[in-house]
């Protein structure tokens, strides 16, 4: 067992914990929910295996689905962006760059690592609330809940990456 793997447990702990405790709690005007644990996604090093950002997306989705009663929905969209990640990430790599390269501001870039995060974000909101709500019916309210929950979630995710990461 490395310290990566145990560092990306507490992480998923915590992510989890934070989420399922306090950020569930919040819906801005109504609409706009933070969804912090979009960033454990967004954080996996460039030459991680594929499988196991899989694993990881999947795992933490499914706990947040059990202690938040949405059925599916949170794994389902985290895999999906678990799934995409690696090559979401591939664009915003300096070509310099290590193998072992984690993302963030330091790393590539404020720009480049905003326009990933966003870029990863958008997906994952739409993903998320396409699943939640299966239907198009009222999209002048799901547009609201994709864009303010997507603002909310790039907020924190930068604001995360700032206070704690080096």
């Amino acid at each position: 067992m490395t310290t990566d793997f145990f560092k990306r447990a507490l992480a998923f702990v915590v992510y989890c914990l934070v989420q399922v405790l306090v950020l569930n709690h919040i819906h801005l005007l109504g609409y706009a929910t933070p969804l912090l644990y979009v960033d454990f996604a967004v954080s996996f090093r460039r030459n991680y295996p594929k499988w196991g950002i899989l694993v990881w997306c999947f795992l933490l989705g499914l706990c947040i689905d059990i202690f938040s009663n949405t059925p599916g929905v949170t794994s389902g969209a985290l895999t999906l962006l678990g799934l995409l990640q690696p090559y979401l990430l591939a664009p915003f790599i300096p070509r310099d760059s290590t193998d072992d390269l984690q993302p963030s501001m330091h790393t590539l870039g404020v720009a480049k690592f905003i326009y990933y995060v966003i870029v990863c974000v958008v997906i994952y909101t739409l993903a998320f609330f396409a699943l939640e709500a299966f239907s198009f019916f009222n999209w002048e309210q799901w547009l609201l809940t994709v864009g303010g929950s997507f603002v909310l979630t790039v907020v924190f995710v930068l604001v995360v990456e700032n206070l704690f990461r080096k």
